[in-house]
C-alpha cells in the first residue's frame, strides 16, 4: 500500500530543504566574504585575472557578509529579496566573467552551483513562512 503524502510531510520536507540550502548558501557566501575582506591573495589574484581592481574584494566581501546575514535573519522580507537579488547578480556575474575570460569549466560551475543553492533557498522561502504562520495560528488557537 502506498502511503499518501500529507501536506504536513510536504511542508516539513520543504522546510528542511529550505534550511539546508539557506544554511549552505549563507555559510559559503560568508566564508567567501571574509576571504574577500581579508584580501586573501588567491581572491585578489582571481579578481585581477578577470580584469577587476583589487579593491573590489572589499566591496564584494562586505556585500556577501551582509547578504548572508539578511537571508538568515527572521522577518525583513524586502531586505531578503534585495539580498537574494544581489547574490543572483554577483554569482551570475562571476560565472560570466570566468566564461568571457576563457577560464576552465570548473571555475564557471562553482558560482553556478552556489547559485543553485541560493535559488533553492529563495524559492522555498514561502514554505518557511507557511510553517511559521501555522505555528502562530496554532498558538493563537490554544
Amino acid at each position: 500500500m502506498v502511503t499518501p503524502i500529507t501536506t504536513h510531510t510536504t511542508t516539513k520536507g520543504k522546510q528542511v530543504l529550505y534550511w539546508a540550502s539557506t544554511g549552505f548558501a549563507a555559510f559559503a557566501l560568508a566564508a567567501i566574504g571574509i576571504a574577500n575582506l581579508l584580501r586573501v591573495p588567491a581572491i585578489v589574484a582571481g579578481l585581477v585575472h578577470l580584469g577587476y581592481p583589487a579593491y573590489l574584494a572589499s566591496i564584494l566581501g562586505a556585500w556577501k557578509l551582509l547578504g548572508s546575514a539578511a537571508i538568515l535573519s527572521p522577518g525583513h522580507p524586502r531586505l531578503k529579496e534585495w539580498a537574494y537579488a544581489g547574490m543572483f547578480f554577483t554569482l551570475t556575474g562571476a560565472a560570466l566573467s570566468h566564461t568571457i575570460s576563457g577560464d576552465p569549466v570548473a571555475n564557471i560551475l562553482v558560482p553556478l552551483v552556489l547559485l543553485a543553492f541560493v535559488m533553492t533557498s529563495w524559492a522555498l522561502q514561502s514554505a518557511r513562512q507557511a510553517v511559521i504562520a501555522s505555528h502562530a495560528t496554532a498558538r493563537q488557537a490554544a
